[in-house]
């Protein structure tokens, strides 16, 4: 499926939720793993506010684009933000919605 840019270079960006492992199988505890550089993948929430509206967002991120340390409130910048829109079944049952990948995540400052 095609993915989507996202200019979020006048936007105001925090994070909401720090980082956490992203689990292929929460049974297993298996860790999702990006295809291309093998680095592990985490998820966290970013509050992102541009033109008077702020909306929260779980944002998927290489272990490889993450500093440590990013604690709730912190001010960061988002490099390489998509959104790409998924679907699937289960159990009979479709579900969709639209995932968020960034290539790296950094602390303003930083």
């Amino acid at each position: 499926m095609p993915s989507f840019k996202i200019d979020v270079s006048t936007a105001v960006v925090f994070v909401a939720t720090p980082p956490v492992p992203k689990l292929v199988s929460k049974q297993t505890g298996e860790r999702a793993m990006d295809r291309e550089t093998g680095a592990g993948l985490s998820t966290l929430g970013l509050l992102i506010s541009d033109e008077g509206e702020g909306n929260l967002y779980q944002v998927t991120v290489p272990e490889t684009g993450l500093p440590e340390n990013l604690v709730p409130g912190t001010p960061v910048s988002v490099i390489g933000l998509k959104a790409r829109d998924w679907e699937n079944t289960f159990n009979g049952q479709s579900r969709h919605g639209i995932s968020f990948r960034a290539v790296a995540v950094t602390a303003m400052g930083a």
